[in-house]
C-alpha cells in the first residue's frame, strides 16, 4: 500500500485535516481518523471545535480523574474504567482517545496535576497501563501522554526542561516504560516543552532510542495540538502525526525536504506505515457498536470513586456517622460540586449528583442545608451566619470544601497551596459551636492543611466525577469502608516541597534541579515532617501484617483484617539500598497489592518483584545496572507506617562505590532545597544552559507573553489587551482557556493552529512587524498571503487528482 501512495500522499498522511480528524486515503483504503479528549471521559465535540473544552460536547459518562483514580491503587479497577471510556469512544466513533495522562507530579502547584496519576513513577505507569489495556480492548487506541518531562502550565509550549538522564530515565520516564511494555499502546502522544535543548516532538534521544529502540514502541506518535516545531524534524526523529490543522504548508516542507535529499524517503515511509497501521489496526466503522450502558457506566463511576476516597482523620471515630444523625449539611459544593478539573478534559455528564440531593436518600437526618460561603473567596456575612445557626442545631456538621473552578486548570499553574480565606473562616466559627465536623474537600491536588485540629474527621473525595456525591455519602454512612490511599504527599507548607526555590521555570528553562528526590522520595530521605505521607490513608478497621519473607524476586506476607468490618488493605512494598553506594531516596515504591478482607479473615499475599526493583540507571555507562548490595525490604500502610522488614542480598552487575562523589554532595541524603550551580552543573554532567530570555528581537519559538518588550508599539499594546482579558477571567474565578493558551503559545503556533490560513512564511512576516520592521513585514505578510493561499489550491489539486 505505501509503496503505491505518492510521496505527496505520504507526506499529507502525516497531519491533521481539522481539528480532530486526520487525512483519509480512499483509494487505498486509509480511513480518516476520529480523535477526540478522553483522560476521564470521552470529550467529542459538537460542531466545529476546538481543542481547549470550551465548546459543547456530545454527553458521556465523567469517571472520577486520574488524580482521583490514583488513590484506589488498583489497576483493574483502572482497566474496567479505561473499558467503559473505549465503548463509549466507539459508539461515538471515535477511534483515537486522548489519555491517560501520566505525567509525574514533581510540584503540588502544577494546574494540570487534576489529570495526573501520582509522584511515584512505578504507581503511575501501573495504573495507566490498566486504562490502556481497558481502553484497545474496545477496538479503540489510547494515547498516553504527554511525552515527557511536562511539568508545569506556565509557557508550557516554549520552555525547556533541564534534567539530568539519571533522573530523567528513573523518574520521568518509567511510568511511560511500563505502560508501553506492558499494555502496548497504539499511540502517544508528545508534550509541548523542549527537553534538554530539543521539542520533545523531534527529540530523537526520546523518540527514536528510548521509545522505539529500548521499549519496543511500534505505534504512532502524535504531537499535541499545535505541538509542532519543524515538521520535517519531526518527521526524521519518530513523530507521525501533526496536529490539529497546520495545513498544507507542512506537507510542502516534507515533500521538498525529500525532493532535496535532505529527509530520507525511508524516514517518511516509516512514519506512514505507523499511521496506516494505526487507522488499520482497531475498529472499523463497519463494525457493530453495542447498545452504550448509561446507568451501568453511572455506577461504574461511583464505584470507581467510592474506591479512591480517602479517610484522613477520624477523631474518636465519629465515623461512620449512625441511622438518625442529625446532620447540618453546609458548602457551596454540596450544591455545585466540583468533580472535574477545567481544560481539554472537560467532560459533558451524563448526569450529574450532588450532595444535596443524595443526602435524601440515606438514613441521616437533615436538619438544615446552608450554603456557608461564597467559592470564589469573597466575604458573605450573611452566609457564614446561616450556617452558624444550621450547624449550631445539629449534632454534626457536614462541610464541603474545596478549590474553585480557576484554582486547578490547564493552562494555568497554583500560585500557592492555600485554600480560600473564606472557608477557613467559616471553619474556624462553625467549630466554636459544633466541634463535631466531618469536612468533606473537593480538589485534585494537595492542599496546605493547617486547620486539621478544627475538623473531627477529614474526608477526601479529589475530583470524584459524576457519581462522586453518593459515593461520598456511602462512605460517610458506613454503606462503604473507604481504602483509598494517598497517591502523593501532603506537605505542611508549600516550602517544604523540594522543587520550591525552583518552580516554575520562570522564561527560557525550567531547571529539574532537586534530581530523584521528588514526593515523598525528598520527604522520607531528607527526614522532612508531611502533614499526610505517601500512601496514607484510613479505615473503618484495622489491619496487621505478619510473616515477612523476602527473595531477590519476590515479597511474601500476611494480612489480617483485625477489626468489625469488612474492608480491604493497600498493602505497599519499598525497597532502599543497604549501605554506600550511590546515591538514592532511603525507600523507592516497587509494589503493592489491594487487599479484600472480611472482619477476623487473614490472606496471604506474594508481590513479583520486577527488572525495576533493584535497579538504577548509570550515567557512566549509559545504561541500567544493580549494585550488588543487602537491600532493605519494607512492608506497610504507607511509606511512614511501615510494618515489617527484610533484608535481602541481590547479586547485581555492578559493585557499589564506597566513596561519596565530593560534586553530588547535596544528593547523598536528599539535600537538595537549595542546590547551587556547581553541584547541578555536576550532576546535569554539562553546563546549565541560559535560563533567561535574550535581549533582543523575538523569533517564532518566544511566545505571545514576549510582546510585553517587544520593539513594536502595537505588539506591546496587543500584550496588554491579551494580559487585560487573562486578568480579567482570573478575577472572575473562569479558566479562559482560550486566552490561557495564546498568552503562553509560540508564535510559530499560529501556522500549527489556522488550518492553513497562515504558514510558516507568515509567521516570520508577524514577527517581523513585533520587532518593529512593519512596513517591511507587513509587505511580506500580504505577499506569503498570496503565495500561501496559490499553493494551498494547487496542492489540494493534487491531492483531489491522485483521489
Amino acid at each position: 500500500m505505501i509503496e503505491n501512495l505518492t510521496l505527496l500522499e505520504k507526506a499529507a498522511l502525516l497531519s491533521g485535516k481539522n481539528i480532530w480528524e486526520t487525512r483519509a486515503v480512499p483509494r487505498h483504503g486509509v480511513p480518516s481518523l476520529f480523535m477526540a479528549d478522553g483522560p476521564h471521559g470521552v470529550r467529542k465535540q459538537l460542531g466545529s471545535g476546538d481543542h481547549l473544552g470550551i465548546a459543547a460536547s456530545e454527553k458521556a459518562t465523567c469517571f472520577p480523574t486520574a488524580a482521583t483514580i490514583a488513590n484506589s491503587w488498583d489497576p483493574v479497577l483502572a482497566e474496567q474504567i479505561g473499558e467503559a471510556l473505549g465503548e463509549e469512544a466507539a459508539s461515538l466513533e471515535v477511534d483515537v482517545l486522548l489519555g491517560p495522562g501520566l505525567n509525574i507530579k514533581r510540584s503540588p502547584l502544577c494546574g494540570r496535576n487534576f489529570e495526573y496519576f501520582s509522584e511515584d513513577p512505578y504507581l503511575a505507569g501501573k495504573m495507566a497501563a490498566g486504562y490502556v489495556r481497558g481502553i484497545q480492548s474496545q477496538g479503540v487506541a489510547a494515547t498516553p501522554k504527554h511525552f515527557a518531562v511536562n511539568s508545569q502550565e506556565l509557557r508550557r509550549m516554549t520552555t525547556d526542561s533541564v534534567v539530568d538522564e539519571r533522573t530523567l530515565r528513573e523518574i520521568y520516564l518509567t511510568a511511560f516504560e511500563i505502560v508501553v511494555r506492558e499494555a502496548e499502546p497504539r499511540a502517544l502522544m508528545t508534550s509541548y516543552n523542549l527537553v534538554n535543548g530539543t521539542y520533545a516532538n523531534e527529540n530523537a534521544f526520546l523518540l527514536q532510542k528510548v521509545l522505539r529502540e529500548e521499549w519496543g514502541f511500534d505505534g504512532a506518535v502524535i504531537t499535541d495540538w499545535g505541538g509542532g516545531n519543524d515538521a520535517v524534524e519531526g518527521v526524521r526523529n519518530g513523530s507521525a502525526v501533526e496536529m490539529p490543522s497546520p495545513g498544507l504548508d507542512s506537507v510542502r516542507q516534507i515533500v521538498a525536504a525529500v525532493e532535496n535529499g535532505t529527509l530520507p524517503e525511508s524516514e517518511l515511509d516509516a512514519r506512514v506505515r505507523e499511521v496506516v497501521e494505526l487507522a488499520l489496526a482497531f475498529r472499523s466503522p463497519l463494525d457493530p457498536v453495542a447498545p452504550l450502558d448509561v446507568v451501568g457506566h453511572h455506577l461504574l463511576a461511583q464505584r470507581a470513586a467510592e474506591q479512591s476516597i480517602v479517610l484522613l482523620k477520624n477523631q474518636n471515630g465519629i465515623l461512620p456517622l449512625a441511622a438518625g444523625t442529625r446532620v447540618a449539611l453546609i458548602g457551596d459544593f454540596a450544591e455545585s460540586p466540583r468533580y472535574q478539573g477545567a481544560g481539554s478534559s472537560l467532560v459533558n455528564p451524563t448526569q450529574l449528583a450532588t450532595m444535596l440531593e443524595a443526602i435524601g436518600a440515606t438514613n441521616l437526618d437533615l436538619v438544615e442545608f446552608a450554603r456557608g460561603f461564597d467559592r470564589h473567596g469573597a466575604a458573605d456575612e450573611q452566609l457564614a451566619a446561616a450556617a452558624e445557626l444550621a450547624a449550631s442545631a445539629s449534632d454534626v456538621v457536614v462541610l464541603c470544601l474545596g478549590l474553585d473552578e480557576i484554582s486547578e486548570s490547564e493552562g494555568l499553574d497554583r500560585s500557592h497551596l492555600g485554600m480560600a480565606q473564606n472557608q477557613l473562616d467559616l471553619l474556624a466559627r462553625l467549630h466554636k459551636v459544633n466541634p463535631n465536623i466531618v469536612v468533606v474537600l473537593s480538589a485534585g491536588s494537595v492542599v496546605e492543611i493547617p486547620w486539621l485540629d478544627q475538623c473531627a474527621a477529614l474526608v477526601h473525595g479529589y475530583l470524584s466525577g459524576q457519581a462522586g456525591a453518593d459515593a461520598v455519602l456511602r462512605v460517610l454512612t458506613g454503606a462503604i469502608n473507604p481504602s483509598g490511599k494517598l497517591a502523593e504527599s501532603y506537605p505542611l507548607l508549600h516550602e517544604d516541597s523540594p522543587a520550591f526555590s525552583c518552580f516554575p521555570g520562570l522564561q527560557r528553562t525550567s531547571e529539574y534541579r532537586e534530581g530523584l528526590y521528588i514526593g515523598y522520595r525528598y520527604y522520607d530521605t531528607a527526614a522532612v515532617p508531611v502533614r499526610f505521607p505517601f500512601g496514607y490513608g484510613l479505615s473503618y478497621t484495622d489491619f496487621s501484617y505478619s510473616d515477612l519473607s523476602v527473595t531477590p524476586t519476590s515479597v511474601s506476607f500476611t494480612v489480617e483484617n483485625v477489626g468489625t468490618v469488612d474492608g480491604a488493605e493497600i498493602a505497599q512494598v519499598y525497597i532502599g539500598r543497604v549501605g554506600a553506594g550511590v546515591h538514592r531516596p532511603a525507600k523507592e515504591l516497587k509494589g503493592f497489592f489491594k487487599v479484600p478482607l472480611a472482619a477476623g479473615e487473614k490472606r496471604p499475599v506474594t508481590i513479583a518483584l520486577d527488572d525495576k526493583a533493584f535497579r538504577h540507571f548509570d550515567v557512566e555507562q549509559g545504561s541500567w545496572a544493580v549494585e550488588s548490595a543487602d537491600y532493605t525490604i519494607h512492608v506497610g500502610a504507607s511509606v511512614a507506617d511501615i510494618r515489617l522488614t527484610g533484608t535481602v542480598a541481590v547479586e547485581g552487575t555492578v559493585t557499589p562505590v564506597t566513596a561519596q562523589d565530593a560534586a553530588l554532595a547535596p544528593y547523598y541524603g536528599a539535600q537538595v532545597a537549595e542546590v547551587s550551580d556547581v553541584h547541578f552543573a555536576a550532576l546535569l554532567r554539562r553546563d546549565i544552559p541560559a535560563s533567561q530570555w535574550t535581549p533582543g528581537p523575538l523569533n517564532i519559538n518566544d511566545a505571545l507573553c514576549q510582546m510585553r518588550t517587544a520593539k513594536s508599539v502595537l505588539a506591546r499594546l496587543a500584550f496588554r489587551l491579551l494580559d487585560r482579558m487573562k486578568t480579567k477571567s482570573e478575577r472572575a474565578h473562569e479558566p479562559d482557556l482560550n486566552i490561557l493558551f495564546l498568552y503562553n503559545m509560540p508564535f510559530r503556533a499560529i501556522a500549527k493552529m489556522t488550518n492553513g490560513a497562515v504558514s510558516m512564511e507568515m509567521v516570520e512576516s508577524i514577527v517581523l512587524i513585533v520587532n518593529g520592521r512593519f512596513l517591511r513585514g507587513a509587505g511580506t505578510l500580504i505577499r506569503g498571503f498570496l503565495r500561501n493561499a496559490r499553493a494551498n489550491s494547487r496542492t489540494r489539486k493534487a491531492l483531489e487528482a491522485s483521489a
